[in-house]
């Protein structure tokens, strides 16, 4: 496979909308995000009213690419070889010591059976921007469980589960369930950050040259104005990821929309336009059609790891861009954004924690006592050079570059940061500051 990628190369360019063309005002979505959970659990499934109390402290928890063990309850930080590097039960991180005895040195229980993550297993669960509120909100009940009912195994998941169907179905937002969409509906600037003009050029540029855009989303019209549908050819809603990639046709056929309203399943999907759900297979086979190749080239962006780059490459051998807001820190050595320089910025919510280190890979492993530190990648950072074209800060980045311009893929016979772009992603020190490795 050639080292370099374009997208000038590529006939179909895709985007999931959720933090690529959406971007979330993190610093306040995250509290309603986290509100619209917590507000669930103790109205309807009777937990502690504590859980509504959060103070600012805290949010230090939450760091992308944490997984989850469903039943001990325990959040777990990997290495790229499937071993522990931190853990926590509930908020409450283990010292080395205990995660030596437990976890350590180990490969994690579920490592291997984690074949690509094409279904969330039952047993465990990853954490990626959007739900990072759901990641301190399951450790608070985890620490209570803990604490007052003495709990060793665990079962909220379910309650969990039940929160996302009712504030997060596919009637969710007409209908006004929960707290969210109803927020975000009254003051949407407040939670979302609306399309640059940058890119609305770029995707008419991309248009223009017959790159046949495709949207996979449900929200659309602040993002990117009424005039949305002007950008892309293809706008599938509801897709269902990551089974729009791993589901046969026969399982999630295509189905035409009236009124925002689901109608008949399709034998298969004949013209561009609009349509609900689906699969890849059949999206392939139209593309074909449109552009008389026996094997046209697809590119997607995303920005979820599990049900948007992994799926896209495991089951279609899609290109796939990553956007990775921890590529931020370096803006402060002159990357350009919306036209013009743009300093230092407060830190997201996600790029890097006091407890957890970075998510792309972390400085130290906590030594036990009489042993050194050591720098190692991460799981997370395995996964993103394995399965990622590349990986870039944002859309906005790119947007002012010429088509044909060639990046630095990554690949086995590169490092691990190669296909970062427009540089590697920082690392906190063991004195607390941000280096590039």
């Amino acid at each position: 496979m050639a080292r370099l990628f374009s997208l000038v190369a590529c006939d179909m360019v895709g985007f999931y909308l959720d933090h690529t063309l959406c971007r979330y005002n993190l610093p306040e979505s995250a509290p309603l995000i986290y509100n619209n959970f917590a507000q669930f659990l103790v109205k309807e499934k009777g937990y502690d009213k504590e859980l509504l109390n959060v103070t600012p402290e805290d949010w230090n928890f939450c760091c992308k690419g944490l997984a989850l063990d469903l039943e001990d309850g325990n959040f777990l930080k990997l290495a790229d070889n499937g071993t522990v590097l931190r853990a926590s039960h509930g908020t409450k991180m283990m010292i080395p010591e205990v995660l030596a005895e437990t976890d350590g040195k180990k490969e994690w229980k579920h490592f291997l059976s984690d074949t690509g993550m094409a279904c969330r297993p039952r047993k465990y669960y990853f954490y990626n921007y959007f739900d990072l509120p759901g990641a301190l909100l399951c450790a608070r009940v985890v620490d209570y469980l803990t604490t007052n009912n003495g709990q060793k195994t665990f079962d909220f998941w379910k309650d969990i589960v039940a929160a996302i169907q009712h504030n997060y179905k596919m009637s969710a937002f007409k209908e006004n369930c929960g707290i969210y969409f109803p927020k975000v509906k009254i003051d949407p600037g407040r939670y979302l950050h609306s399309c640059p003009e940058s890119v609305k050029k770029w995707l008419r540029q991309l248009k223009n040259a017959g790159k046949n855009p495709l949207l996979i989303t449900s929200y659309h019209k602040y993002i990117l104005g009424n005039d949305f549908a002007d950008f892309f050819d293809i706008v599938i809603t509801n897709a269902l990821k990551p089974g729009f990639f791993s589901h046969l046709p026969s399982q999630r056929p295509f189905r035409m929309l009236e009124n925002d309203e689901e109608q008949e399943a399709l034998p298969s999907l004949d013209k561009p336009g609009w349509c609900s759900q689906g699969n890849a297979v059949h999206l392939y086979k139209l593309l074909k059609k449109i552009t008389g190749k026996l094997e046209p080239k697809v590119v997607c962006f995303g920005d979820s790891m599990h049900s948007d780059i992994f799926p896209a490459r495991h089951y279609s051998n899609w290109e796939t861009v990553l956007i990775l807001e921890e590529l931020r820190g370096m803006k402060a050595q002159g990357v350009r954004e919306k036209g013009k320089y743009e300093g230092p910025k407060p830190k997201p919510l996600n790029t890097s924690s006091k407890k957890w280190e970075s998510f792309y890979f972390i400085s130290s492993v906590l030594g036990l006592e009489n042993t050194e530190d050591s720098l190692v990648y991460t799981w997370s950072c395995k996964r993103i050079s394995t399965y990622s074209t590349i990986a870039i800060l944002s859309i906005e980045v790119i947007a002012e570059l010429p088509l044909d311009y060639k990046f630095t893929r990554f690949s086995s016979s590169n490092s691990k940061t190669a296909g970062c772009y427009p540089n590697p992603p920082l690392v906190l020190s063991n004195d607390g500051t941000l280096i590039t490795k």
